[in-house]
C-alpha cells in the first residue's frame, strides 16, 4: 500500500500477520473459524471491508456476530445475534462437507514444506514427546474447504521438513501467513517465500524454516495496516493483547 494519511507508522509484526490475514477475506465469504489469531482477523475483516462476510464455528453458530472476540468456540458471545445455532454434526454435514466454506483458517504446532499440519503429537504417536489436541475439525476443513489459509508465528520447530504426524493434509493451503513474510505453495506444492515484512531478509526467514527455502524471482511488497485497522486492534478488538502481543 502506498504511503498515505491513513497508512499507520507504528505496529508490530504480529499485528501485520493478522492485517494481512484479514484482508484475504472477501466480503460475502464464508468462513470457518476457530480460536486465536485467525479469530481476530476474521472479526477485525468485519468491522472493515467485509461487513457480510459469514462466520461459522465448529460449535455449531453461523452467522456469528460476537460483540468481542471469543476466547474460545464454546463462548456464549457466538450465539447472541447469530444467524443459527446447530449441532456440530450440521455444521460439517450440511455446511463444510457439503462444500459451503469459502475459506478455512488453520493453525497447528507443526507445518512442513507441503503445508501438511500437525495438532497430534510431537516425536513418534506411539511414544511421543508431547502429545497435541489432536485434529478437532481441522482435517475437515483441510479436506473440504474451498481455500485453506495458515495463520502462525515462524520458528525452526514449528516448521520441519516432514511433520511429525500428518493430522490436516496440506492440498488446499494457498497461503501461509507468518509473522516474518507469506508463503505460498509453488507448482510442485513445496510452501516458497513469495512476500516480505519490511525489516526482514530472506536470511531470517530461513533460520524459522526447517527446509531449504525456495524465493520467487521478485519477492512481493506487502501491504501496510492502516490507522483504523491498528486502532481497531488495539482499542476494540484485542484491547487486553491477548493474541497479537
Amino acid at each position: 500500500m502506498p504511503a498515505t494519511a491513513e497508512t499507520a507508522t507504528e505496529y508490530t509484526r504480529n499485528e501485520l500477520m493478522c492485517v494481512l490475514a484479514a484482508r484475504e477475506i472477501a466480503d460475502g465469504d464464508v468462513v470457518f473459524v476457530g480460536i486465536g489469531l485467525p479469530n481476530l482477523a476474521c472479526n477485525l475483516a468485519r468491522a472493515t471491508h467485509a461487513p457480510n462476510m459469514t462466520l461459522i464455528y465448529e460449535s455449531g453458530a453461523v452467522g456469528a456476530v460476537p460483540e468481542r472476540v471469543p476466547p474460545s468456540i464454546g463462548d456464549p458471545a457466538l450465539v447472541t445475534g447469530s444467524l443459527m445455532v446447530t449441532s456440530m454434526s450440521d455444521i460439517f454435514q450440511c455446511f463444510l462437507q457439503n462444500g459451503k466454506i469459502q475459506v478455512g483458517f488453520l493453525g497447528g504446532a507443526q507445518v512442513d514444506k507441503h503445508g501438511n499440519i500437525n495438532t497430534t503429537t510431537v516425536g513418534p504417536y506411539h511414544a511421543p514427546k508431547v502429545r497435541l489436541p489432536g485434529s478437532g475439525g481441522a482435517c475437515e476443513i483441510a479436506q473440504h474447504a474451498q481455500r485453506v489459509l495458515i495463520v502462525t508465528k515462524l520458528d525452526k520447530r514449528a516448521f520441519p521438513d516432514q511433520v511429525d504426524f500428518i493430522t490436516s493434509n496440506g492440498k488446499r493451503v494457498k497461503k501461509v501467513i507468518t509473522n516474518m513474510g507469506i508463503l505460498e505453495p509453488d507448482d510442485s506444492g513445496e510452501l516458497t517465500l513469495t512476500a516480505l515484512y519490511p525489516g526482514v531478509t530472506f536470511e531470517q526467514v530461513q533460520e524459522n524454516v526447517g527446509w531449504p527455502l525456495k524465493k520467487t524471482q521478485r519477492l512481493a511488497d506487502v501491504s501496510l495496516p492502516t490507522l483504523k485497522e491498528i486502532e481497531l486492534l488495539r482499542a476494540k478488538l484485542d484491547p487486553k493483547r491477548l493474541h497479537i502481543q
